[in-house]
């Protein structure tokens, strides 16, 4: 796959003969919806076996083979280029596809109520054929042990059709916050704790779940052991009935970070007790703060570099948006929220606006400002073909088990090209 980013004055006429591709080909593959009216440092996806790259002054056979990671001899016997022979600046290379690592992949899904908007529906039919796991956001624990009802809709029908593994999520949301109060109750009551696993594992059974999830936040500190405790317990049961666990953590960057959100997710006893977890590495960026990147790369490599210090690499998978935030400034603490966009929209909001999109390279993230109706200044961040493959190149790096999305419903067709571009996803 080659990733293109438009410049000033570029056509898709002109972009699809540069690469010897058709433009109904390179529209349907990003899902354009104005084809005809591309935006300056918009990115598309060029869908090719490999990709091509134009000589630029200093260039090498050596340097260029190094940056794309394959030998001179291979690149200089594809392109026809004599070893001894100066490279001609300007000239077109191809570069062959890279050796694909294997990967899991999985996406959280959130109906409401007993039934899946026909959009999240489509998002999940997409998506499918790209994931190990589906995750229906949430199973909530309710304070008997009881687990409060979600509505599947056809979840499972398009799990079982494109083999992916349905995970179970449950949490302790109550009356739409994750309830510290509800979380003690849970991790220090057995006769709960039984009853809920129990409840766990009937549902799971009825419903087909492989993998049960325990997403529990926002608990109090002195409740760290009580929850490595449950869910050593939790690991018993749930083994013993042939399902996986895994878990949700915040993103910390050490054992001493403290707070509600932190001080109770052990992340070494989880790294021993589950499968797998799931490090939600996004939010920097969010509605109610300052504008920011969503998923910066740094703060996610800092987070993701300590949690394999306390778990195995091959049980950790990143967490990832795929939304971005359009936020309205001056920002003002306790003022408006930011409104939550997916990248097309982003896409179709900067070309209304008559706005370039710009890219951070520190963060690693596209972002670009506009002014609206009201002449009130706006800040937008989100993901691209660009921010997203720089996350894939870190989980090949650390040597990850795989990414993990929040959430489905937003549209983002260049990642899922890019997946397959990246991995070999491992079906369960």
């Amino acid at each position: 796959m080659q990733i293109h980013v438009i410049q000033s004055g570029q056509t898709l006429y002109g972009i699809a003969n540069a690469y010897e591709i058709s433009m109904s080909k390179i529209t349907e593959a990003n899902q354009l919806s104005a084809p005809s009216n591309l935006v300056v440092g918009q990115t598309l996806v060029i869908p090719l076996n490999g990709m091509y790259y134009w000589v630029q002054s200093g260039d090498s056979l050596y340097t260029i083979a190094q940056r794309f990671g394959t030998s001179v001899s291979k690149l200089a016997e594809i392109n026809q280029q004599p070893l001894n022979r100066p490279l001609q600046i300007g000239k077109r290379l191809y570069i062959p596809a890279k050796t694909k690592q294997s990967a899991e992949v999985n996406a959280y899904i959130e109906p409401r109520g007993e039934a899946l908007s026909q959009n999240s529906l489509d998002s999940a039919t997409e998506a499918a054929p790209n994931l190990t796991y589906l995750a229906p956001f949430s199973f909530q624990i309710q304070r008997d042990g009881s687990l409060k009802a979600l509505g599947l809709d056809k979840l499972p029908s398009i799990a079982e059709q494109k083999q992916v593994t349905l995970m179970m999520v449950v949490t302790n949301l109550e009356n739409a916050q994750f309830s510290s109060e509800l979380g003690s109750i849970i991790l220090n009551d057995p006769v709960v704790q039984n009853r809920l696993l129990e409840n766990i594992i009937d549902l799971a059974k009825q419903l087909d779940f492989k993998d049960i999830h325990f997403d529990i936040e926002f608990l109090k500190p002195e409740d760290r052991e009580a929850y490595n405790a449950f869910l050593r317990k939790a690991a018993d049961r749930i083994h013993q009935e042939g399902f996986l666990l895994s878990t949700a953590l915040a993103p910390k960057t050490s054992a001493a970070q403290t707070g509600p959100w932190y001080t109770a997710h052990d992340y070494k006893a989880h790294g021993e007790i589950a499968d797998f977890v799931i490090i939600m590495t996004y939010e920097w960026g969010y509605s109610g703060g300052p504008p920011m990147a969503v998923s910066p790369i740094g703060p996610v490599r800092k987070v993701l570099e300590y949690a394999i210090s306390e778990i195995p690499a091959t049980k950790v998978m990143m967490g990832q948006n795929l939304y971005g935030y359009d936020w309205t400034l001056p920002f003002v603490a306790g003022g408006p929220y930011a409104k939550a966009l997916s990248p097309q929209a982003a896409i179709d909001l900067a070309r209304d606006r008559r706005a370039a999109i710009q890219y951070d390279y520190l963060d690693q993230a596209p972002y670009f400002n506009y002014w609206d109706d009201l002449s009130k200044k706006h800040k937008v961040w989100f993901e691209d073909a660009r921010s997203i493959q720089a996350k894939f190149n870190l989980i090949k790096e650390l040597g990850l088990r795989g990414i993990s999305y929040w959430k489905l419903g937003l549209s983002f067709p260049q990642n899922w090209l890019l997946i397959q571009d990246n991995f070999n996803v491992i079906k369960r």
